[in-house]
């Protein structure tokens, strides 16, 4: 076992803040009331007092209104929620056809698929091979009975940003609402939503060094949508459960400590890797758009050799990345999102993802450009890909 590990998947889970943790504590063992007006207690009062906080101190980053952001468990449930909450809103008054992208993230996908399994009608639009959303199929698509659109703001494996704002004007003057997963893009990427049109937005802490089990759903005010979740009268009637207020503390204490300085960061470091990977290992290629993409996500293919074991040596030498391999999806099934821009199956299992946050450093990029490639020598020498192709082009470099 390597004595130091470099970790660079945080697109999946982020390391918490030791500032954050400390200030979730008290709410596990000093105020740990319910969140409730009901009962007249002092430890309940301040309880609701920090929700009631908390609330404005996330809805302000967004520059929205408390009453419109709504406390979930995570981007899963927002995004479930967004779509099937309009759906059961609107889907005997309006219509029932929804429009999602082919590569969102499974918390859309799958959602979209049961609804359609319900009997709504889904559109699946195209994306480029830079994983852009096709805006003409967007606007040819949507009709009378449409009554959602959902794209999200980046997309979690190859980087690409959407153009959120020209989606959410044909939203608007169409009549259709409009939802974005912004999961990977809130704090990184601003987001105003008094600039940009859009009705609903799925965030998390899961990214950006708060507690896993904590997300939000904006909801802009006048939207109509149904709470999918029965139970209690919680989050103003719309989601049911006992609320996370320590959860919710450490989502606003990490949303409080991202800087400026932090997503400059994050791209340099972005940026080198991809410049030194494309320069100094041969037959590789960026997925996701060149400069429109996430500061913190590099996704590259690197041919003739499997992701999977990639993945494997990397671990062994202490680096933490992640693969579109569909040896390493429980699902047995390569990326979607590679498959979606155009790829085929082999540059999709040989796909890597380096996502970084605030403990990584340019030192350790360096080290994994190096370690990396030396990896991806020794796996093309002995893989049949690499072989087959050398065999075909002796010309070609491994």
């Amino acid at each position: 076992m390597q004595s130091r590990r470099v970790y660079l998947d945080n697109a999946a889970a982020t390391r918490v803040d030791e500032r954050v943790l400390e200030a979730m504590k008290p709410y596990f063992f000093e105020n740990y009331a319910v969140a409730t007006s009901e009962f007249a207690y002092s430890e309940g009062i301040d309880a609701r007092e920090t929700l009631d906080k908390v609330r404005n101190d996330l809805s302000t980053s967004l520059n929205a209104n408390q009453e419109e952001f709504i406390f979930t468990s995570g981007s899963t449930e927002s995004s479930n929620f967004a779509l099937k909450g309009i759906a059961l809103a609107l889907g005997k008054k309006k219509g029932t056809h929804i429009m999602v992208s082919k590569i969102e993230d499974f918390s859309v996908l799958h959602c979209a698929r049961a609804l359609e399994k319900q009997g709504f009608q889904i559109t699946y639009l195209n994306v480029d091979s830079d994983g852009f959303v096709d805006i003409d199929q967007l606007k040819d698509s949507i009709t009378d009975n449409t009554i959602l659109v959902s794209i999200q703001h980046a997309n979690q494996e190859i980087g690409t940003i959407q153009d959120i704002e020209s989606i959410g004007r044909i939203c608007r003057e169409k009549g259709v609402l409009f939802h974005t997963d912004a999961t990977h893009t809130f704090t990184r990427v601003p987001l105003n939503v008094k600039e940009i049109l859009v009705d609903l937005i799925t965030v998390s802490a899961h990214t950006i060094h708060g507690p896993k089990g904590i997300g939000g759903l904006y909801i802009r005010k006048g939207t109509p949508i149904v709470k999918w979740m029965d139970g209690g009268f919680q989050e103003f009637d719309l989601r049911a459960g006992l609320e996370n207020i320590p959860g919710a503390v450490g989502f606003a204490k990490a949303v409080e400590l991202v800087t400026p300085e932090e997503p400059r960061m994050l791209q340099a470091m972005r940026d080198h890797i991809i410049d030194r990977m494309l320069a100094e290992i041969p037959n590789t290629t960026l997925n996701g758009h060149r400069w429109k993409r996430l500061p913190q996500n590099a996704n590259i293919t690197f041919h003739f050799v499997e992701g999977e074991s990639i993945t494997l040596h990397l671990d062994m030498q202490g680096f933490a990345v992640s693969t579109g391999s569909a040896c390493f999806s429980r699902s047995l099934e390569s990326s979607h999102v590679i498959m979606g821009i155009g790829g085929d199956h082999e540059r999709a299992h040989g796909s890597i993802r380096f996502t970084f946050g605030r403990y990584n450093t340019m030192s350790e990029v360096d080290d994994i450009v190096g370690t990396l490639a030396e990896i991806v020598k020794e796996l093309r020498i002995i893989s049949p890909l690499g072989k087959e192709k050398m065999e075909d082009k002796n010309d070609i470099s491994l």
